[in-house]
């Protein structure tokens, strides 16, 4: 509770970073739990910043020993479960859950100093929570034995643990990472995860011994999802690479090929191509036409998923192994790949500025056409995955809602609806100034996984030091 020191700063295309103006603001006069609106100008330039601040008590957070487990004793487990029971469910709407972390040790780590030891320590990132284990020096097979606890503000974060090696002054060097969505949590075991390198879409060395507990409220965990997802204060920004620019446009073209191919099957049912399956079209359009009604259409998307619940589990495995074999391209073309290299050789040399603000522009011009093929390939890969129960709790979430609205669309006249819908977005902003304009339907499907998320989710079992794919190359 102090004077929080506000920096702005500006960025243009050749990455040359300003200093625009500085501001200051006095946490401690501030309420709590209240949104505080605050017109703040610069002190060293003109202008104004305008930020809406609002304090509240982090709570749950905390590093014990296993002597001192939260969870373990039981009257105190019985409290927290009772705090997150479906009777609680409209208090403290963004009080979702729980999640307990115990680090217990790692193996066989890489060693990073010439001496053939490392350093390691372990950083554990949720969301913007970012706790770490302390370091054991000289040492590739570390017992950290520490516990770490976090509240759930959504439960479709991702747990990412990264073991990194201290390196003294300098940045740390990197030993490993896994990545762990907290509905994937199996709680109370203790599980072996196989260390990847830093894309999570290879195994790397060594492996880490973790145990976790989640306990969370399914009904908040349902009304989040519809909800503005959190952005990453501290995400790396997206690197600009030929072996990622490639991959996503051979997403594009398979989901593409996939809207072809349906163009395709409906025009020869128009051209009879095949009388039998022309004549079941025809008799289908005759039939759905004559009877329909708009409750039909959730209902309709409803028994898809029913269908791709009951079928057989062959064909999500064969999803993956090509979302695997998508996203698995060669290491030793990754340094090689990076088109930031173009710039080396250009640096203090005035004749060749011309041709370095070109190569930005060219930069600047393929990041974005990378940016909007990822959006565009996650976009169709996401729905996808929702009809595919990919993640079970949010196909099951889907077809409750789908269900809901099939009742809706059958008993309410759909002007009712619209005029309900449409009073809603009008009064939206005079009852909650504040409120961030959002989609639902995109928030929810920003909490389903894509293809490449799918591989660096996906647990790797210990003993296999390289990908499925590289396997499968090995065999051939």
């Amino acid at each position: 509770m102090g004077i929080l020191d506000i920096e702005v700063w500006g960025k243009d295309s050749k990455k040359h970073e300003e200093r625009l103006g500085t501001c200051k603001v006095d946490i401690s006069a501030l309420p709590l739990k209240q949104a505080n609106c605050l017109e703040l100008p610069l002190e060293s330039c003109l202008g104004t910043l305008r930020m809406l601040v609002t304090l509240t008590p982090c709570a749950g957070v905390s590093i014990s020993d296993l002597c001192v487990c939260p969870l373990a004793d039981p009257s105190e487990r019985k409290q927290i479960a009772q705090r997150f029971c479906l009777q609680n469910s409209l208090k403290n709407m963004k009080d979702v859950g729980i999640l307990q972390v115990k680090v217990l040790k790692a193996v066989d780590l890489l060693a990073a100093d010439f001496s053939g030891k490392s350093d390691p320590f372990c950083l554990l990132e949720l969301g913007n929570d970012r706790l770490q284990t302390h370091t054991i020096y000289k040492n590739l097979n570390p017992e950290w034995n520490k516990v770490f606890t976090f509240p759930i503000k959504d439960i479709h974060d991702v747990l990412e643990v990264t073991v990194f090696d201290e390196d003294g002054d300098k940045p740390p060097d990197f030993l490993g990472k896994v990545a762990i969505p907290l509905l994937s949590i199996r709680d109370g075991q203790t599980n072996c995860y196989v260390l990847k390198n830093k894309d999570l879409e290879q195994a790397f060395k060594g492996v880490i011994y973790l145990e976790m507990d989640l306990i969370y409220n399914p009904i908040k965990a349902s009304i989040r999802t519809f909800t503005p997802r959190e952005k990453r204060f501290a995400e790396d920004s997206r690197k600009l690479s030929k072996k990622i620019l490639s991959r996503d446009v051979d997403r594009v073209k398979r989901l593409s090929m996939t809207v072809w191919n349906t163009i395709q099957f409906l025009k020869s049912c128009f051209q009879w191509e095949s009388t039998l399956r022309s004549t079941v079209a025809f008799v289908v359009f005759l039939v759905t036409v004559w009877n329909f009604e708009l409750y039909m259409i959730p209902l309709a998307l409803s028994l898809l998923f029913v269908y791709n619940f009951i079928r057989p589990a062959r064909g999500k495995v064969g999803s993956i192994q090509d979302s695997q074999e998508s996203t698995d391209v060669d290491e030793e073309e990754d340094e090689d790949d990076k088109m930031g290299a173009l710039e080396k050789g250009h640096k203090g040399e005035s004749e060749k500025k011309g041709l370095i603000e070109r190569i930005y522009m060219v930069q600047d011009v393929v990041s974005t056409v990378q940016n909007v093929l990822e959006e565009i390939a996650s976009f169709g890969e996401r729905i996808k995955n929702t009809f595919n129960w990919t993640v079970p709790f949010l196909s099951f979430l889907a077809c409750l809602i789908l269900a809901v609205a099939t009742i809706t669309l059958y008993f309410i006249p759909l002007r009712y609806i619209i005029l309900i819908w449409g009073i809603n977005k009008f009064t939206k902003k005079l009852r909650n100034p504040y409120a961030i304009d959002n989609d639902e339907l995109l928030d929810f499907l920003s909490r389903v996984p894509s293809d490449v998320q799918k591989v660096q989710y996906a647990e790797l079992k210990p003993g296999s030091s390289q990908s499925p794919l590289r396997k499968k190359r090995s065999a051939l």
